[in-house]
């Protein structure tokens, strides 16, 4: 099985050497991970968030990462994986695996994409890094598809043949075989597995039987792919994609689809793509703390009483001439019961007791005074993810004169619905 190197988020790797606070990784892989990062950042200029690249006196070159989280596959199968920096009072050997399974939890919040179908208690997360944790959802789909039987669709066929069969095309008959009477040019329709969707997840099978480390991974697929005998490997993926029609016949295939997408072009929504030689999935931690945040309370809050709106598009900051800069609040809450308003936005960052304000950005607290002003909310309320620098059960807040208030909270992400329970006391309290 190939190398796993684990990282936190803003960590720093550096080649050789060992140095208090820095991961030490092989010269050739340190290698590795630095073309990795000037290739990436020559083809797609959102590759400068990733990773840094800088040099240290009496250390020499660290590679530090930055807020994106998940992992990168080099070119000889090592694999580089980023796991969210999460503050816990309990620091023991099993931190990294329940930091892995909250990053997992967190992807399967994302809208429009595949990781809802993971269940976390069926993978060995321990054992497993995140790429192969990755793979195994994707074959679990494919057997779910196998099992149900592959769809299959009449593919027209054009032949040249000694037999008769379809219809007789006249015109290339007349042309192909004018002195040849025993052979017919003709048209037939075939009911065949070998569709565009099935031609992608064979390719993606193939791809990945390559890639895995994971024997039971390579066995699985191994045993797929007899099931995809008749079928040809997709050559263009890109046009089966857009060849796939979502009808309901293939509503099944809809999640093994979405990650043939990450597995042969590399584009999820939220991530980005490394080259075909260094596949990558990595995720910005501020999309992700915001998508986790809004579906559990979406889950803990009752329906019946209040309403959660993500990334609302109700107001533009100016309404002449025409409306302009448009307010989008990553979380608001509609009290149903008399239309009480509340107005939420997650922030992937540390705060700090020692700190002017607690570090808290000016321009937070301007974007969450606008929101009160348009939305008229009963107060607004800014969530941090719980740290050692402050203690979680500090009353932060702050208000103004007009009536407009701002409340700090703090979310503890191995323990999420706990923390949410005095976020929601709030709206459930009298104005």
């Amino acid at each position: 099985m190939k190398p796993v190197y684990q990282i936190k988020e803003y960590g720093s790797f550096i080649s050789e050497k060992e140095a208090a606070g820095y991961e030490t990784l092989p010269e050739y892989i340190f290698r590795q991970l630095e073309d990795f990062i000037l290739t990436s950042r020559s083809s797609d200029t959102d590759a400068l968030e990733l990773m840094g690249i800088s040099a240290k006196k009496g250390i020499g070159k660290v590679i530090t990462a930055k807020n994106y989280v998940g992992i990168i596959t080099l070119k000889d199968g090592a694999v580089i994986e980023i796991l969210p920096k999460i503050h816990s009072s309990i620091r023991d050997d099993a931190w990294n695996t329940r930091t892995k399974k909250v990053l997992i939890n967190m992807l399967k919040t994302l809208r429009e994409a595949p990781y809802k179908s993971l269940q976390t208690s069926s993978v060995n997360v321990e054992k497993m890094n995140l790429f192969e944790v990755f793979i195994r959802m994707f074959v679990d789909e494919v057997f779910s598809i196998v099992k149900r039987g592959l769809r299959c669709s009449y593919e027209l066929t054009e032949e040249n043949t000694s037999f008769f069969k379809g219809k007789l095309l006249f015109s290339e008959q007349i042309r192909h075989n004018y002195s040849h009477r025993e052979r017919s040019h003709v048209e037939y329709g075939d009911f065949t597995a070998n569709r565009p969707e099935n031609k992608l997840l064979k390719a993606t099978l193939l791809r990945l039987y390559r890639q895995t480390s994971s024997q039971k991974n390579r066995s699985d697929i191994k045993i797929l792919l007899t099931a995809f005998s008749g079928v040809e490997a997709s050559t263009d993926c890109k046009g089966d994609l857009v060849r796939y029609i979502p009808d309901r016949n293939m509503k099944g295939y809809r999640t093994a689809l979405m990650w043939c997408r990450i597995f042969l072009t590399g584009k999820s929504f939220a991530s980005f793509a490394g080259s075909e030689q260094a596949p990558a999935l990595l995720f910005p931690m501020e999309v992700l703390f915001e998508s986790y945040t809004a579906a559990l309370l979406k889950k803990k809050l009752d329906g019946s009483r209040f309403a959660v709106l993500v990334q609302d598009k109700t107001h533009y900051l100016f309404d002449e001439p025409g409306k302009k800069f448009l307010l989008r609040p990553d979380i608001v809450v509609k009290r149903k019961s008399d239309g009480a308003i509340f107005v939420l936005d997650t922030k992937w960052k540390v705060l700090d007791l020692g700190k002017t304000n607690y570090g808290i950005s000016q321009a937070d607290m301007y974007q969450m005074f606008a929101y009160q002003k348009k939305y008229g909310a009963e107060h607004m309320t800014l969530l941090y993810p719980e740290t050692e620098k402050v203690p979680p059960d500090r009353r932060i807040e702050f208000r103004a004169d007009d009536g407009a208030a701002v409340l700090v909270k703090f979310i503890d992400l191995f323990h999420p619905e706990e923390s949410l329970t005095n976020v929601i006391q709030s709206f459930e309290a009298p104005c």
